[in-house]
């Protein structure tokens, strides 16, 4: 038998999330086509949030991607730095910011 996952061209758990879903007490009941379309959600937001932060690294010269990359590439882009706008990454370091007093000084 094939997985929901291999059913729907996901590569995230559509099980396993319907299992959180279930045990996570969010609703009385769960439909089948809840799990499938919150793993492709998942799936398309992982993939967009990788594709940037992997063009951040190479802009920087690296062949890794680490947590700033992420903070950088997320706070670029304007629909994802809404989406994570109370989020804290770990290691990310802050924005780089031209102060108004180093703005001033330059003047």
């Amino acid at each position: 038998s094939t997985s929901r996952s291999e059913r729907a061209n996901l590569v995230f758990p559509v099980g396993r999330i319907h299992r959180y879903l279930k045990k996570g007490n969010y609703a009385k009941r769960i439909s089948s086509s809840a799990p499938v379309f919150l793993a492709a959600v998942l799936e398309y937001i992982v993939a967009e949030v990788v594709e940037l932060a992997s063009n951040t690294a190479r802009t920087m010269k690296r062949k890794r991607i680490n947590p700033r990359h992420i903070l950088l590439a997320l706070r670029a882009d304007d629909e994802l730095s809404r989406l994570v706008k109370n989020v804290t990454i770990p290691g990310g370091g802050v924005l780089p910011t031209a102060s108004a007093a180093r703005k001033a000084k330059a003047e």
